[in-house]
């Protein structure tokens, strides 16, 4: 059986509360060997560290999605160093810009990604980047950020424009994609990820949202990572041993504190 790691689901939320113990065995039957449960606000961080700690095979996040923004005005840096000393606590965020919603202001969005961001830098975890309806402002910093110091990260779901997949390459990202890619109408994604270096592609499930098909519109979960890996290497005319593989270690080779 291949190996699969889903780099970012939500195990905390209210569909999976009251049978987490067989979606952690489906995913684990599935060869899904790894998982990070992201957090999207510091109210839930409890919850993560509960998950990862009763679960070897789940790690956590700490950060605030862009739609949290507006419930955290006075966040500081140290809000958010705290959680990282926690050893299943493996990356930051999700942060980023969501422009399509704007829950919060793109200011404040703005200036709470660019604190994740130092976050990223001082803890030496990676980057979890939401960005949706912001390719050119999510360019812009990241590329300033880069030339005050160097970190690493991803930009998770990817469903973005050519210009910041490869901008972001060019930093040293890397691209995680979700079952999106397997929609009837994500021609212009496909085409894009067709030409994306495969050492630096990650896969991942975002569930209980955007199941890939065929259970697209359902509850999705992270053994369902599988169908879009399966996807993926026909898309990318590699065997499915070979996806699973490279995604693992480009896993690794950025989540470094979850080996």
């Amino acid at each position: 059986m291949n190996s699969f790691i889903d780099s970012h689901c939500h195990l905390n939320f209210p569909q999976f509360k009251d049978n987490l113990d067989e979606i952690i065995k489906r995913a684990t039957n599935s060869g899904v060997k790894k998982m990070i449960t992201i957090s999207i606000k510091l109210s839930q961080i409890n919850d993560l560290e509960y998950i990862s700690n009763k679960y070897s095979q789940v790690y956590n996040s700490v950060g605030i999605h862009p739609h949290e923004c507006i419930n955290y005005k006075d966040l500081s840096i140290d809000d958010l160093l705290q959680y990282t000393k926690n050893p299943k606590c493996v990356g930051i965020g999700e942060t980023g810009l969501d422009f399509y919603y704007e829950n919060s202001p793109k200011n404040l969005q703005s200036n709470i990604f660019s604190l994740h961001i130092d976050a990223a830098r001082r803890s030496n975890l990676p980057l979890i980047v939401h960005t949706r309806n912001a390719d050119k402002e999510t360019i812009t910093i990241l590329e300033k950020e880069m030339r005050k110091g160097e970190f690493s990260g991803l930009i998770h779901c990817f469903s973005a424009g050519k210009e910041l997949a490869e901008r972001a390459i060019d930093l040293g990202l890397y691209i995680s994609l979700s079952g999106i890619v397997t929609f009837n109408k994500a021609n212009d994604l496909r085409n894009i990820v067709k030409k994306l270096p495969l050492e630096r592609l990650l896969i991942e499930t975002d569930s209980p949202y955007l199941a890939p098909v065929p259970y697209r519109g359902k509850c999705n979960e992270p053994s369902y990572i599988t169908y879009t890996a399966d996807f993926l290497a026909k898309l990318l005319n590699i065997t499915l041993d070979e996806l699973a593989q490279k995604t693992t270690k480009n896993f690794h080779d950025i989540f470094k504190k979850a080996i």
